[in-house]
């Protein structure tokens, strides 16, 4: 079953420990004090954009009919089956950018060396593992959550249900007051 990584933005902080966390994960030492060092320096594949009064971590949603994957000349962008993340492998990338063009999220950037591009792979290697993404398991306030397309669905039936009862229960209030009154 497809997963992704959802936010609460009202519990993120923008710390950007995510952030943080994701570049490590994605360096060659995976140790701090030894990715400050590295050339080129860790990228990062998650970014906290400021909305407002609130943070809002983005990364890649893995389309499931992604048009990054559609339109790379080289089958750089690719996906193993149909339930994995989408990935990018470096050595077929071109960069010619085209994927940065058609993205509609805005996630994909180019490699400091200016080769290539990246984007969030889910931390595969971690979640394969029974691992949660680098930048799940860094979120000091738990704002990001990685879930499957069930539970989004229940999550999602869940909040309509709520919705609606709140506003059934307005409009009974509204009526009663409105009664009350003539």
């Amino acid at each position: 079953m497809a997963k992704a990584i959802v936010v609460n933005i009202e519990k993120c902080l923008a710390c950007k420990s995510c952030e943080l966390a994701c570049a490590l994960v994605h360096s060659k030492s995976k140790v701090l004090e030894e990715a400050l060092a590295e050339s080129p320096k860790p990228q990062r594949m998650v970014t906290v954009e400021a909305v407002g009064q609130f943070g809002v971590p983005i990364q890649c949603r893995h389309c499931e009919d992604a048009p990054c994957i559609t339109v790379c000349p080289t089958a750089a962008i690719h996906r193993h089956n149909v339930n994995d993340p989408v990935l990018i492998n470096r050595d077929l990338c071109i960069g010619c950018r085209f994927c940065l063009v058609v993205c509609p999220f805005g996630v994909i950037d180019v490699t400091r060396d200016g080769k290539a591009v990246v984007k969030c792979d889910l931390c595969l290697e971690r979640t394969r593992a029974g691992e949660q993404p680098a930048c799940v398991e860094a979120c000091p306030t738990k704002a990001l959550k990685l879930a499957d397309e069930k539970e989004l669905a229940n999550r999602k039936r869940k909040l309509t249900a709520q919705q609606y009862a709140l506003l059934t229960e307005q409009n009974k209030k509204k009526q009663r007051q409105k009664e009350n009154t003539q």
